[in-house]
């Protein structure tokens, strides 16, 4: 099989990249028998799929789903058709929140955002806010406090009265939650005056910065002390250029386009929809007939799925790997 190009990458520090020639065949292939009568190698799982549709379908308000968690990171998805029925105020993390589809409107106390698909934004930790989605799907990144964005703004939060049309100040809760805002570790609910904690932004001088990666190859967007997010632009490519991160776990979600992910641990065709978790040191390429973009969220720590799998990887053999790249 021919010979490919592996490039040996450290994220969180900013140590040059390495690139190896690899015999790709042996690369993507099992180890030689062991020939000792004692187990030295461990079983290794093959990648896992979890699929959330981009596509809105009405139903009930319910929390967000969580996707992929440990004590550092979160990572959940949402969709709403409604107001969430009460403000939320973090105390340990920051919350970075992406549109997948539809809009949302995002009221803070430091101003309001109107998100459209492709935006993201970042709640710092201790500001109160509260949704108001139509037919929408978003995801939300908790990470503890401080992050910081790697990227110029495209705009910023505005006060705004009304937040939105037709809005008026309702009788809600004020819910103030620790540990990555997971479901059941509220601290304190509350009544509020409404009206009065969004007129907070005329006290602010901050405000919510809403970054969008809009160029080809890696848009670095937020980082903080254990993780970096990113969007990540790929031309058509037939996967000749390998990568292995040896500091963190890799969490992908595809946003747009087909790709066939190919690793160590399996081939997986990928869609919209799809996030897919690749482990700290396991090499892997992506194989595509046209763009495609997917977000790219990197953990120090290891990141283990909390949803349920929706499909799971191939065994690589050179007879698939050849059938995708045609």
């Amino acid at each position: 099989m021919a010979t490919v190009q592996e490039v040996v990458q450290v994220i969180c520090t900013d140590r040059p990249d390495r690139t190896i020639e690899r015999d790709e065949e042996q690369l993507l292939a099992a180890p030689h028998p062991n020939p000792f009568p004692i187990k030295l190698w461990r079983d290794h799982e093959p990648l896992t799929v979890v699929h959330m549709p981009q596509e809105y379908t009405a139903r009930p308000f319910a929390p967000p789903r969580g996707i992929y968690e440990n004590n550092q990171v979160r990572v959940e998805w949402q969709t709403m058709d409604n107001r969430q029925p009460f403000y939320h105020r973090n105390c340990d993390v920051d919350e970075i929140s992406y549109q997948i589809a539809g809009e949302r409107t995002l009221m803070t106390e430091l101003g309001v955002v109107e998100h459209r698909p492709g935006e993201f934004s970042r709640l710092p930790r201790g500001v109160a806010h509260d949704n108001y989605g139509r037919k929408e799907s978003h995801l939300l990144f908790y990470t503890p406090a401080p992050a910081r964005e790697e990227r110029a703004a495209v705009r910023r939060s505005e006060p705004a009265f009304p937040a939105f049309p037709g809005w008026e100040p309702g009788a809600l809760n004020e819910a103030v939650t620790q540990c990555l805002g997971t479901p059941g570790h509220d601290i304190t609910v509350f009544p509020i005056d409404e009206r009065r904690l969004l007129e907070q932004v005329y006290a602010e001088e901050d405000r919510l910065q809403v970054l969008r990666g809009s160029d080809d190859g890696v848009n670095w967007l937020y980082r903080s002390s254990c993780f970096r997010l990113a969007t990540v632009r790929l031309p058509a490519a037939d996967g000749r250029v390998y990568r292995r991160t040896l500091d963190a776990d890799e969490i992908q979600y595809q946003i747009s386009g087909h790709r066939t992910l190919v690793s160590q641990r399996g081939i997986v065709d990928l869609g919209p929809g799809d996030f897919v978790r690749i482990p700290l040191g396991v090499a892997h390429t992506s194989i595509s007939g046209a763009d495609t973009e997917h977000i790219a969220l990197y953990s120090d720590r290891e990141l283990p799925q909390v949803a349920t799998t929706s499909r799971t990887a191939e065994p690589c053999t050179p007879q698939s790997l050849a059938a995708r790249r045609g």
